[in-house]
């Protein structure tokens, strides 16, 4: 008895099973696309957050040190943040020194001794100008701009 029975996928199957496999990339890849986005400005939005917080921290710990004529306050990990007289707001330097962004943002000015703001921008977005957290020192508040994202 001769048995020469093969056995596989005949090339209809698996022409099937490319076209259900094309269409379904084709459906899920827009969703993927717009996740980049998505994560630049979660990103940054977390910053600002990080920003709040670290103010939020320096205030208090400026007014819990009870010395209101104070240039500057130690964290409890030991950090020294120079903050403004009477606010407790950390100045641009002070700012800084409490909030590590990561390697994505780039901080301007680059001489923060005296500046009135910080801005981190994302660097790794499309329009990166767009792209930021900006704090400014006299109002202890970080604003964000995601519309570059």
């Amino acid at each position: 008895m001769n048995h020469n029975k093969q056995s596989g996928f005949t090339l209809i199957e698996l022409v099937m099973v490319i076209v259900i496999l094309g269409i379904l990339a084709a459906t899920a890849l827009p969703k993927f696309v717009n996740l980049g986005t998505q994560a630049r400005t979660a990103s940054v939005k977390a910053l600002a957050g990080a920003v709040q917080s670290a103010v939020a921290i320096a205030q208090s710990t400026y007014l819990a040190s009870g010395n209101l004529t104070a240039t500057s306050i130690t964290t409890s990990d030991g950090t020294s943040v120079a903050v403004t007289v009477a606010s407790g707001t950390p100045t641009a330097v002070g700012i800084v020194a409490m909030v590590t962004a990561s390697s994505d943002y780039a901080t301007t000015p680059t001489t923060l001794t005296g500046a009135s703001t910080v801005t981190w921008t994302y660097t790794n977005s499309p329009t990166s100008a767009n792209c930021n957290v900006l704090y400014t020192v006299a109002t202890g508040l970080a604003t964000y701009t995601v519309s570059g994202c």
